[in-house]
């Protein structure tokens, strides 16, 4: 077992890490590889929980979106982490920012809601609006759609952290950063041994 200060071989390839992460890999006993293994799974699965329970408490299908055009300048910046909520009792008012999909887009859209058309029996139609566009969204919705309706909202806006989410925005990309970014934590995770 090699002390924190010990430098160990030098070695004059990239490769060198490579072979000592292997090196450590093999240097486990099989139970410290399942209990790290274990851990891992654990971490993975926490993720999980906490996610769905975000769903519940807020109501919104995706509790926390990231920004990622500059159609809501200055309110929100590309890269700034929204946090929704998406309660159906609340009603939907000009001003509110909202998050809504459309058929047709994989993305969900983060615009304002600039007209309001109440109907007697409860049925609202809403029109959107970037901040930083010249033209409200009629464009974006679908084919011959002219107004959103309650179903389309994904969540509402009610908090935000600034460039948090640039992170998001990096590794889709760059996927191949996506994907040394996790192989470097779950080597962490397999390999972090109780001290």
């Amino acid at each position: 077992r090699r002390c924190a200060g010990s430098a160990g071989p030098e070695r004059g390839s990239r490769g060198g890490a490579a072979m000592d992460l292997f090196g450590d890999l093999r240097r486990m006993n099989k139970r410290q590889l399942y209990y790290q293994v274990l851990n891992f799974a654990m971490i993975v699965s926490s993720a999980l929980m906490i996610w769905k329970g975000l769903i519940v408490v807020t109501g919104s299908e995706s509790p926390i979106v990231v920004v990622l055009s500059g159609s809501m300048e200055p309110a929100f910046h590309r890269g700034d982490l929204l946090f929704l909520t998406n309660f159906h009792d609340d009603p939907i008012r000009a001003g509110e920012i909202v998050v809504f999909k459309v058929e047709g887009r994989d993305i969900p859209i983060v615009h304002r809601v600039i007209k309001v058309h109440e109907k007697g029996n409860g049925n609202i139609k809403f029109l959107t609006k970037g901040d930083n566009n010249e033209v409200d969204d009629r464009g974006l919705y679908k084919e011959g759609q002219n107004w959103l309706e309650k179903k389309d909202v994904v969540g509402r806006a009610r908090g935000f952290l600034p460039y948090v989410g640039m992170v998001t925005i990096i590794m889709n990309d760059y996927p191949k950063f996506k994907y040394a970014l996790l192989a470097v934590m779950g080597a962490y995770v397999l390999l972090k041994r109780e001290s």
